[in-house]
């Protein structure tokens, strides 16, 4: 037995916790990030003082970016790896919420330690503690329930073993990948206990590759092979279940071709004879094309959310169906598809064996569309360039295993669109939640998971004023990120949508306020190059695409974290991608724009189909 505290049996436990999968072990819970305070600084703080040769700490700048830091790191490791994260009471542990919807909607492990009240109750109320007049056994952190996969508050020092070994569970299954909260009461976080021996030794979590059951195969392959015109979209479990060349061969040996996903864009990579690009809301008019007429849609680890279906108006066949290979069972019966319960690799792998011979010929060109990508990345606008055309300079500039990091706002449609991907690894949008704020601190990770690439973390104006903090905590660590800010003075992708709803851009761009009462003053003096310097970073600002490629290659060259500067013309057009997105719009209104808006919905809604795919 070992007398240890709460805190530092925990900080021990997670210091002996491995996975496995294909034969490679690494540490699941490789560091921690933490901001203290008096509900963590005597606990988890003090435990991890002690012990920072078996549990590096991280200080951060802010909760929620350093759950998004977490997210980052995650995803580049295929959820094999992720950092355990610690707040103190009250309003440091509630700002991870946001942290852990982002990391619970993107389906990317991360482990939030929240502090809590007091379990002793003897100086009830604490400073930020939630009082209820119908219980007590109820705290702020209850909020991250209905957000984590996994939930569990530690009460008495007895309960953390159990609590222990359900949270790395949760953490290493595939099929509920999430946030996973243990909340610590403070006064538990520092009581004694003695503790077997055993809870400390190394722990090796061994992540399965489930194969498809046999009759849930055949039922999938007589699907395909009755197909005319079948369509594969492959979705970000492709790239966590490290399934990219499976998916290659299938592609090749099959014929068919392959759509994309946000979470999935570099699954294939974009010359391949068999890519289309993106699809849906934010796809490519090639892939959409052939949506509309597929009769056998296969999704390979895809959540079908709105944007990928094109709010349900993307196929359009009436004896669509679906074959959906996904490890959880919740998104395989999605539009009522045959059912393929599978890691991603074993799924491909067993279906290019039993498609063997079958082969379907080819029905689109993308030679035009890759002339109109072209046309946007050199659209040649003056004064100021359009958006299109910095993704385009840094879509050319950047090497195969370099990464961009992008999360809200109008870009994340425009690289999904336009982005032309090298490498399964190169594409990281953050688009489940699509949280403005993440891709700093998101980047900070993806260059901690990945020391080796260089990580570009392209951010609006937007989208930098919601959290920059991480910059800070990059510069004291030593960690080199590129920063691309696009200044756009405002909200591209939300002014666009609300023009196209019928609200005038309203309360959509940084102005000073006049005496109508309206925000459509002079634009806003901030300088948010100037910011980031203030907060330790170089900054290199620019005006023309030419002196931009010039930039990239003086940041790719820096050895310190170096900022990007740009302006744009908020106004310039993106090519259409011919699908739809489903925006309520005012049914009534006494604007003619909001009128003659909700015309276009209404005949736009008539595309939607509730319930997708036939019986399979």
């Amino acid at each position: 037995m070992t007398r240890l505290t709460v805190g530092q049996a925990l900080v021990r436990f997670l210091a002996n916790q491995y996975t496995e999968r294909d034969g490679v072990e690494q540490r699941l819970i490789p560091a921690c990030f933490g901001i203290f305070g008096h509900g963590n600084v005597a606990g988890v703080g003090q435990a991890l003082l002690e012990t920072t040769d078996e549990m590096p700490f991280y200080m951060a700048r802010n909760e929620q970016g350093m759950v998004h830091t977490a997210v980052g790191f995650a995803k580049m490791r295929n959820r094999l790896q992720t950092f355990a994260c610690t707040a103190s009471i009250g309003p440091g542990s509630t700002n991870m919420l946001t942290g852990a919807a982002l990391a619970s909607t993107n389906r990317i492990p991360v482990l939030l330690l929240p502090s809590d009240v007091f379990a002793t109750r003897v100086a009830s109320p604490v400073l930020q503690e939630l009082e209820r007049p119908d219980t007590g056994d109820v705290s702020v952190n209850d909020a991250f329930r209905p957000l984590s996969v996994f939930f569990d508050r530690v009460w008495r020092p007895e309960q953390l073993p159990s609590a222990l070994l359900g949270a790395m569970r949760a953490l290493t299954d595939p099929a509920s990948a999430g946030a996973v909260t243990l909340a610590l009461p403070q006064d538990v976080q520092a009581e004694a206990h003695d503790w077997p021996d055993e809870l400390f030794a190394k722990r090796v979590w061994h992540v399965a590759r489930p194969v498809p059951e046999p009759a849930a195969l055949a039922r999938a392959v007589q699907i395909i092979r009755s197909a005319k015109a079948p369509l594969l979209v492959a979705g970000g479990g492709v790239i966590y279940s490290e399934a990219t060349e499976a998916l290659g061969r299938f592609a090749e040996a099959t014929g068919i071709p392959v759509a994309d996903t946000q979470a999935g864009k570099g699954a294939i990579a974009w010359d391949h004879p068999q890519a289309v690009g993106g699809i849906g809301a934010t796809g490519s008019p090639v892939a959409n094309a052939l949506a509309r007429d597929a009769d056998v849609v296969i999704g390979v680890g895809t959540r079908w959310s709105d944007f990928t279906t094109a709010s349900r108006s993307a196929f359009q066949n009436p004896d669509v169906r679906f074959v959906n290979v996904n490890v959880t069972a919740f998104d395989a019966a999605k539009h009522g598809g045959a059912m393929l319960v599978a890691d991603a690799r074993a799924a491909l792998e067993a279906l290019t064996e039993a498609l063997a011979g079958e082969r379907w010929p080819r029905r689109w060109n993308t030679e035009v569309w890759n002339g109109v990508v072209d046309q946007a990345f050199h659209a040649g606008r003056e004064p100021l360039p359009a958006q299109t055309e910095v993704l385009g300079a840094l879509n050319e500039e950047l090497d195969a295993r370099d990464v961009v990091v992008q999360a809200a706002g109008s870009m994340p449609g425009q690289l999904q669109m336009l982005w032309r991907a090298k490498d399964p690894k190169q594409y990281h949008v953050e688009y489940a939640y699509s949280c403005m704020g993440y891709e700093i601190a998101g980047a900070l990770g993806v260059k901690m998971a990945a020391p080796d690439r260089e990580v570009f973390a392209l951010v609006g104006d937007g989208s930098y004023l919601m959290m920059a903090q991480e910059l800070v905590t990059a510069v004291s660590e030593g960690v080199k990120l590129n920063v691309v800010i696009v200044q756009n003075h405002g909200f591209a992708s939300i002014g666009a949508l609300s023009e196209s709803v019928g609200s005038q851009r309203f309360g959509t761009r940084y102005r000073y306020r006049t005496e109508s009462g309206q925000l459509d003053g002079d634009v806003l003096p901030v300088d948010l190059a100037a910011n980031a310097a203030s907060l330790g970073a170089e900054v290199i600002r620019v005006r023309t695409i030419a002196e931009f490629r010039e930039a990239i290659k003086r940041s790719r060259a820096a050895t310190r974290t170096t900022v990007i500067h740009i302006e744009t013309d908020p106004l310039a057009p993106a090519p259409d991608n011919e699908a739809w997105w489903d925006v309520p719009v005012a049914e009534v209104a006494r604007l003619d724009t909001t009128v003659a808006a909700r015309r276009t919905y209404e005949a736009d809604k008539q595309k939607q189909r509730p319930l997708i795919g036939g019986a399979s």
